[in-house]
């Protein structure tokens, strides 16, 4: 029988089903699995590593193992998706009224002086500290993050041999083996973007061959435009938010890292460069849930998915 055990984290809930013969209860040790990860890279938590790098004006040596990994994946993503995705994105986030102040409207002059310090190569870093060479710099994992944690917790059920999980961490996570109870696949639903919070719909079921998976979308935040809805995530690059006429970006890779990490980039690019550099990345794969200019939506599957992904009408 499988074993089921969930909580907070993060800012949202996680939910893991696992097979394990011996009938172990891992709940306190995933709790304080995320416990760590939150203490290294949480926004939330002022005392965390990230919160002090923010502050102050030259850097910090980690406390914990979970500072860097995420750090050398985001420098990864970010040159490979040419900035789109870049974890130093945050003070244009709060210029913008996306974090915690609220703003209606920034004027352009404090974008664009706020822009003069986001770029991830303002920061430099190695295997035990991380330093800016802006002092203004801040990072922010919130793009990254819950991928990460999924992927700590991964790590951690392959060291206590077991093969068959399903993790599910804010809408992402990392499918491994099968779902023995059921004796097929781990299965996961990709939400319509035109569900809201009350009723939620689902817009395609695919089936995930030990993988990770994450969808990044501005679920419940569009714009709509003579009947045609844009998304709007922040464009590092030009400091103002990319209205895109994709709605939700799933991405498949070995590990939930990546695919949060791409999800993020691909929502500020847009379907149609995501489909253009695909070739690039045999490391991803994708489900693209975009408007078309009738206002219609479309949704564009990767080759290798194809045959795992069921699209309902």
């Amino acid at each position: 029988l499988p074993t089921q055990i969930e909580g907070k984290t993060m800012g949202t809930t996680y939910h893991i089903t696992y097979f394990d013969r011996e009938g172990r209860v891992f709940q306190t040790a995933v709790d304080s699995l995320f416990v760590l990860i939150n203490r290294s890279i949480s926004t939330y938590d002022t005392t965390a590593d990230i919160a002090r790098f923010n502050k102050g004006t030259h850097g910090v040596r980690f406390t914990t193992p979970y500072f860097f990994p995420p750090l050398k994946k985001s420098q990864k993503v970010f040159s490979g998706s040419n900035g789109c995705y870049d974890p130093t994105v945050m003070p244009l986030v709060n210029a913008w009224g996306f974090g915690p102040k609220k703003v209606s409207v920034p004027d352009t002059a404090e974008v664009m002086a706020v822009r003069a310090f986001v770029g991830f190569e303002k920061i430099q870093f190695n295997e035990d500290s991380v330093w800016k060479t802006d002092p203004r710099a801040q990072l922010d994992f919130s793009g990254i993050g819950q991928g990460y944690g999924s992927d700590v917790v991964a790590e951690f059920f392959e060291s206590k041999g077991i093969d068959n999980y399903f993790i599910e961490l804010g809408g992402e996570g990392v499918a491994k083996g099968k779902n023995l109870k059921e004796n097929r696949v781990w299965e996961v639903g990709v939400l319509d973007p035109n569900s809201d919070y009350i009723s939620k719909a689902y817009k395609a079921y695919v089936k995930l061959d030990n993988m990770g998976y994450s969808t990044s979308g501005n679920y419940f935040n569009f714009r709509e435009v003579n009947g045609r809805k844009y998304s709007h995530t922040i464009d590092p690059k030009s400091g103002f938010p990319a209205e895109r006429a994709l709605l939700s970006a799933t991405v498949f890779a070995k590990d939930c890292t990546t695919a949060d990490a791409w999800a993020t980039a691909f929502m500020v690019m847009g379907h149609e460069k995501a489909i253009e550099i695909l070739p690039q990345h045999p490391e991803l794969d994708v489900l693209l849930i975009y408007s078309q200019p009738d206002g219609k939506q479309a949704v564009y599957v990767s080759e290798r998915m194809k045959s795992a992904v069921q699209i309902n009408p």
